[in-house]
């Protein structure tokens, strides 16, 4: 999110605030079906597609989402790792070892239960929320220009539709997808068709609450962005590197320190998060588990060796949100099929309206991906 929010907002200012609202609005409406399997049917996404879907594909399947699990990873080590770097200012693969011995701490609350993790990474997550309060005040936006932009959809060039399509991946993300149906699963365990009708509404009310402060969070990074560095003529601010160094000389120091705690925060949060979807999904597809301290080991390889041979970290995360992108119909399209059925679903069983809604969804992604080949093959 941090790469992406901030590659838009400098090159292109307010102009791509109304792909984040959309994106929020349809994680809202994807979460919500996810949610919606897993207190229907007990089972989470991964395990549906196991049981109904032939072997060969849920071979590929399986496949398919630990490679984008990987990507998922891959930006959310390297998001906390410029954290450390940026704020302690130590080289980036000493932060890179320290983000994962922190990661490692917070995942060893999972023993005690889902409570503490969730409220540590719930603390996260208000960290974030804070900082970019602050941020905000201090930049002090066009609020004109942010409302018109936020509901006036446009796309000036290739590059805004690749920024588009990451911040798209950044915010639905399949692994969220798989990881909120099995979160659903043994929380509160009911059957009557009453309570499960109650269960969904109150979850509905969580997924609201949660994807509106992440649609606050998201807007105003791309608003610190466009106001401080496209205001400026500073268009090239592609990496969050060149972000932190900008920021003091318009903002002052304070602003260096909220931007990086912040970033500290989301990275460490979501890569405890993005390390349980990937059990999530070994678990579900496969029926094997593996323990979480070996999957957080291996996962964290690939951004280990990003950081050796001297990759640049922000491109490899906007591009690593591309790759989910492409993975999400092969998570929303499944998801779409066993909800809109009532034999699977019971009283909760998508309305048509619904299914007709996340079809639409998955239409504009599918569209969306096959627009980003052609131009990519054809030299844009």
């Amino acid at each position: 999110n941090f790469a992406t929010n901030i590659a838009a907002g400098a090159e292109f200012g307010y102009t791509l605030l109304w792909v984040i609202l959309a994106s929020n609005l349809m994680a809202i409406l994807i979460q919500t079906l996810s949610a919606k399997l897993g207190i229907a049917t007990g089972l989470n996404l991964a395990e549906q597609c196991r049981k109904h879907f032939k072997p060969w594909f849920v071979k590929f399947l399986w496949g398919l989402m630990e490679l984008v699990a990987m990507a998922t990873d891959l930006a959310e080590f390297l998001g906390a790792a410029i954290g450390f770097n940026l704020l302690l200012g130590i080289p980036l693969w000493l932060a890179g070892i320290l983000t994962g011995i922190t990661t490692f701490l917070i995942l060893g609350l999972e023993r005690k239960g889902f409570r503490p993790l969730e409220a540590v990474i719930s603390s996260l997550v208000g960290v974030i929320a804070i900082s970019y309060v602050i941020e905000t005040i201090l930049d002090k936006p066009d609020w004109g220009n942010v409302f018109y932009h936020a509901v006036v959809p446009m796309l000036p060039g290739p590059e805004s539709v690749v920024l588009a399509a990451g911040i798209l991946g950044a915010t639905v993300m399949p692994h969220a997808i798989f990881l909120h149906s099995a979160l659903m699963q043994g929380r509160v365990k009911v059957k009557k068709p009453e309570q499960l009708k109650r269960l969904f509404k109150f979850e509905l009310v969580d997924v609201l609450i949660a994807m509106g402060v992440a649609s606050l969070v998201n807007g105003a990074m791309l608003i610190m962005a466009a106001s401080t560095f496209h205001s400026q003529g500073l268009t090239t601010v592609g990496t969050i590197q060149e972000a932190y160094k900008t920021l003091e000389p318009l903002l002052g120091k304070a602003s260096q320190s909220v931007f990086a705690i912040s970033l500290l925060a989301s990275g460490l949060s979501s890569a405890s998060v993005g390390t349980m979807a990937g059990q999530v999904i070994m678990q579900g597809f496969l029926h094997r588990d593996i323990p979480v301290w070996i999957r957080r080991l291996v996962t964290m390889i690939p951004s280990l060796i990003v950081i050796a041979i001297g990759l640049d970290p922000s491109r490899t995360l906007v591009i690593s949100q591309v790759l989910l992108s492409f993975g999400l119909p092969f998570a929303i399209i499944p998801l779409i099929i066993f909800t809109s059925q009532k034999k699977i679903m019971g009283v909760l069983v998508n309305r048509k309206i619904t299914t007709i809604l996340a079809a639409g969804v998955a239409t504009v992604i599918v569209v969306l991906n096959v627009y980003l080949l052609i131009t990519t093959f054809t030299g844009g």
